[in-house]
């Protein structure tokens, strides 16, 4: 089964995978299509060195020379001595005579022409710069130009970032999951052998002694891992109470393990995890038993995601999921890296630097990892979306810890306000406007943005007009009184008051109405217009206007729209509805509420009209 990945065979897979964080391609032509030049083989040497550079600094790369960004093959048509010049690029272009490690750098024949190949692995603690230099590293398909001392402190924690680099005496592909990486192979390239497949994706290297497993291979693939990495599991405590005791008092009442390697972990071990997280189960509307989950199932399995991928692989331990009777939470083995701050992954600032480079290279190319750094920033979006408070973040006691709350981003006094609009059903968005205007607080737009967390004027103006349609906004105060305030005040127009929630029990009070032949339409599809919309609701009686406002600023229509029928029964089945899907969308029905001052508009308009 010894098969070695030949040098040729390994440039033309690179090719067809394209660029990526690892591999990029360039051109040794310029010019407009059908008059193509020669490039200046002195800027040639200028980029390779800053691709090389720019990888070594990183996670290590290849680089080919005469391939255009879409993989297409054009080749050099350079002279002999300056091919030589550029194949030198990596001695002349960085600083200092430093020696990049080169893996690769050769001249190859494809498809009758010459093209360049280059190689570099990922330093082992030296930081390289370019001749003048300057620091780059490689970010997903970019260069990016970084601050010298960033990458020193980035490289303090060596050990644990060399481990899955390692080569590993004594281990072979027998060691491996062999059913796992066949499926993985067939999906990667379909054709290449799991021993092609292997060193195609780094982890592997084949020497006249046969093929070299690095850690990596061990951690993702080994079928036996707690003979090669102790402590390869994932671990969940149950406690009963806010905090764990021991002693007399020990209150865990659940303990259990699963070993397995980082794919198992990823997949059966989610299966592991599942029924530890699930609350209660119920009879859903659709006839069949649905789980409900204390903690958002996709917030869980991103941070088991990001656990297994960035976790220090040199502790001997496991990956605790510690649930209390108020919070969950996730112990990664291994620090922060120095180079993360905990402020940088609240503030989603795009930080990432890999520990495992190989093992988050893998995982991410095998689709269980998004772009790298991504994942705490999901779990945020995650929780949010489901009106859970933000997760903890702490490094401490050797291990990354992540806690959910399991509370309400609101108070126990907004709750109780919020139950009262429950017959509405309204989206998150609404809810958080509603819960401002607890203790009748005078709501301005800035309150609104804030509470929205957006600076969007679509959304501001969408969600405003979708409560003052539920009759649930009424404006306490014009633009042009808010100006007039903002100057007396000498404070910005956007923090003037301008709206108060109204409270279902004052509806009465101010004489609003329900219009029964008519409904308002929300989360419409941005691209929909009226005759589409005439399309999918004349399927529900006979229509006798549609209305959708188009903003000012854009000239683009609202998400939403105001439906009038010719009878009250076509409007009250979509009532009671709710919900009806508009070309992928799931939009929201609501009924149409009219107040006295929107009557009195109408009729001073039709007296102006008249």
């Amino acid at each position: 089964m010894n098969e070695p990945l030949l040098l040729i065979e390994r440039v033309k897979n690179t090719i067809l995978l394209g660029e990526s964080h690892f591999r990029e391609f360039k051109s040794a032509k310029e010019g407009k299509p059908g008059d193509k030049q020669l490039r200046n083989p002195t800027k040639i040497c200028k980029e390779i060195g800053e691709a090389l550079v720019a990888f070594t600094n990183a996670d290590g790369g290849d680089l080919l020379i005469g391939v255009e960004d879409s993989g297409e093959i054009t080749g050099l048509k350079h002279t002999e001595e300056q091919i030589e010049t550029m194949l030198n690029a990596p001695y002349t272009h960085v600083y200092n005579d430093q020696k990049l490690p080169l893996l690769y750098r050769t001249k190859i024949n494809l498809e009758e022409t010459i093209i360049l190949f280059f190689s570099v692995s990922k330093s082992d603690g030296q930081i390289y710069q370019l001749p003048d230099g300057r620091c780059v590293r490689r970010k997903d398909k970019e260069t990016i130009p970084i601050d010298f001392n960033t990458i020193i402190i980035e490289r303090s924690e060596q050990r644990s970032r060399e481990f899955d680099r390692e080569f590993l005496d004594g281990a072979n592909v027998s060691d491996l999951d062999l059913e796992l990486l066949s499926e993985l192979s067939r999906n990667y390239l379909p054709g290449i052998s799991i021993e092609k497949y292997l060193q195609q994706i780094g982890i592997g290297e084949y020497t006249p002694a046969g093929l070299r497993l690095r850690r990596a291979a061990i951690i993702l693939f080994s079928k036996k891992i707690e003979n090669w990495i102790p402590r390869c599991e994932l671990r969940v405590i149950k406690v009963n109470g806010n905090e764990l005791l021991s002693g007399a008092d020990y209150n865990v009442t659940v303990d259990e393990r699963y070993v397995g390697n980082a794919f198992r972990l990823l997949t059966n071990g989610w299966d592991f995890l599942r029924p530890f997280l699930i609350g209660k189960t119920e009879f859903g509307p659709d006839a069949t038993f649905q789980s409900q989950y204390i903690y958002p199932e996709i917030a869980c399995r991103e941070a088991l995601v990001n656990a297994i991928a960035h976790r220090d692989y040199t502790i001997s331990n496991s990956i605790d999921f510690i649930i209390y009777s108020d919070r969950l939470t996730i112990k990664s083995p291994g620090l922060l890296l120095s180079s993360i701050k905990i402020e940088d992954l609240l503030l989603f600032r795009n930080v990432h630097e890999s520990r495992n480079t190989y093992v988050a290279k893998v995982l991410r190319e095998n689709k269980f990892m998004r772009e790298m750094g991504e994942g705490i920033k999901r779990i945020y979006e995650i929780l949010n979306d489901n009106e859970i408070g933000n997760p903890i973040l702490e490094s401490k006691e050797n291990s990354f810890h992540l806690t959910i709350e399991n509370k309400s981003i609101y108070s126990n006094k907004e709750l109780e306000w919020l139950s009262l609009f429950e017959s509405y059903r309204l989206n998150k968005l609404q809810k958080r406007i509603v819960a401002l205007g607890l203790h009748d607080k005078e709501i301005s737009p800035n309150d609104i943005y804030k509470a929205l967390s957006t600076n969007d004027r679509d959304t501001y103006d969408s969600v405003v007009t979708s409560l003052r349609v539920l009759g649930l906004l009424d404006e306490t105060r014009t633009s042009s009184a808010a100006t007039a305030m903002s100057k007396r005040q000498k404070i910005k127009k956007q923090r003037v008051g301008r709206y108060k929630v109204v409270s279902p029990g004052r509806q009465q009070i101010l004489n609003q109405t329900k219009v029964l032949n008519a409904i308002f339409v929300f989360n419409l599809p941005s691209d929909i217009g009226e005759e589409r919309l005439k399309e999918i609701f004349n399927r529900y009686g006979s229509i006798s206007n549609i209305r959708q406002p188009i903003n000012r600023y854009n000239k683009r229509p609202y998400n939403y729209c105001f439906v009038h029928f010719a009878e009250d029964s076509s409007a009250q089945e979509l009532i009671r509805k709710k919900t009806i899907d508009i070309d992928g969308h799931i939009a929201t029905i609501s009924e149409y509420i009219e107040n006295m001052k929107q009557k009195s508009n109408k009729s001073l308009n039709l007296k102006k009209r008249g």
